[in-house]
């Protein structure tokens, strides 16, 4: 059988401020949580109907996401449509975490903003790439999104 990527585990220094932006900002809800042996909380976060599918774990104590220049490590979420990309970068710059507004790039990147999470691991909201919502423009119209 072929391995199935079911999980990403991110290690945060505020696990609690974590949970919010991603719940907040990206809809996604705690579907699981425990307590580690040491007793703190572990959670799993997906977006809605994708919890058996693909999970977020949240570990906590963590040193938080040390980034270099030229680090483009991040998480990417895929929109509906350019104008939703937009309200993402507004939500980000309302919130003061917006590191990268919206860019039109080449195809299969399209268009999309970043914002930096509360442990400074950094999200992208795209449009118009080749995977999940938006992934039929990219297809109808040379990857441009538009």
């Amino acid at each position: 059988m072929q391995p199935t990527l079911t999980h990403v585990a991110l290690h945060v220094a505020d696990i609690e401020r974590c949970i919010a932006f991603y719940r907040e900002v990206c809809g996604m809800d705690v579907v699981h949580e425990r307590a580690a042996s040491s007793g703190e909380r572990i959670v799993w976060m997906a977006e809605p109907g994708r919890e058996r599918e693909f999970v977020f774990v949240l570990l906590p104590g963590g040193p938080g996401a040390a980034r270099r220049e030229g680090d483009y490590s991040h998480l990417g979420f895929a929109v509906a449509s350019r104008a939703e990309v937009d309200r993402f970068a507004e939500l980000g710059r309302a919130r003061g975490c917006l590191v990268v507004p919206q860019v039109q790039d080449a195809y299969p990147v399209g268009y999309f903003c970043c914002l930096q999470d509360p442990d400074g691991n950094v999200v992208e909201f795209s449009y118009g790439q080749p995977l999940g919502p938006g992934a039929e423009a990219a297809d109808t119209d040379g990857g441009s999104g538009r």
